[in-house]
């Protein structure tokens, strides 16, 4: 066991130099950036700025998400101290005053079946399930956009191989001549907007499941704040609505 794990360290530690290696080796020659720049260039703007938009559109939306997701992620389990401290002591007011001055849909939900504390338990439940549809739904909003470019950024990518290879082909029947050289322009278009088309598609799919992963984590917080906030108000009505 020792030594396999000598081994793997020993594996470890040459694919780190490698990795240094070749780190040393881009910058010298002009750095990733530099030749990202250059095969973003060389893949013609008419095609590459298809994707590029697709990015810029894509990540303006992911942004909006995680900035409105943050800030709905809020702590569940003070407010719900709060509001029960001021119902035990029979303080309605004093609950709904929490649940106003405090930020995220939580909160709103708690707001709207207070609201309604005095037309029964079973209203107050109706009122907390459907209000937290509507909550659910601002929560997910604009997730549709991002996913509509994950899947055009490489349907753009493809048209411009498509596209490039109908260049090639082009320019074979003008020169009547199949030589690489002919070919290799139209090829080259055609495999570099493919390339950037599935960067692109990588790079917003990531962004996209960690919003799926803050989004579900508040759902289940708003699921279990209402069954909470309802058993709450059926232990107000036991002690004060008798």
């Amino acid at each position: 066991m020792k030594k396999l794990f000598a081994k793997a360290f020993l594996g470890l530690c040459a694919l780190g130099t490698s990795t240094v290696a070749f780190a040393q080796e881009a910058v010298v020659e002009g750095g990733m950036h530099q030749a990202l720049k250059t095969k973003f260039i060389e893949g013609s703007a008419d095609f590459m700025s298809l994707p590029a938009i697709a990015l810029i559109l894509g990540l303006a939306f992911c942004l909006e998400r995680i900035i409105y997701l943050n800030l709905a992620d809020t702590n569940a389990d003070k407010l719900l101290r709060g509001i029960e401290e001021a119902l035990d002591k029979g303080d309605v007011e004093g609950a709904k005053a929490i649940a106003r001055d405090t930020r995220g849909p939580i909160a709103s939900i708690a707001y709207q079946g207070l609201m309604r504390i005095d037309q029964g338990v079973d209203i107050v439940e109706k009122s907390v399930v459907s209000y937290g549809g509507v909550q659910s739904g601002l929560l997910e909003k604009n997730l549709s956009w991002v996913t509509l470019f994950i899947a055009m950024a490489p349907s753009l990518g493809f048209l411009g191989t498509v596209v490039g290879m109908v260049m090639a082909f082009d320019k074979i029947e003008q020169v009547g001549d199949i030589s690489p050289t002919v070919v290799a322009g139209g090829m080259k278009v055609a495999l570099i907007t493919t390339i950037f088309g599935l960067i692109v598609a990588l790079v917003l799919q990531v962004f996209y499941n960690y919003l799926l992963s803050k989004l579900e984590g508040i759902l289940n917080k708003m699921e279990d704040a209402s069954i909470t906030l309802v058993d709450m108000v059926l232990k107000y009505y036991v002690k004060f609505k008798k």
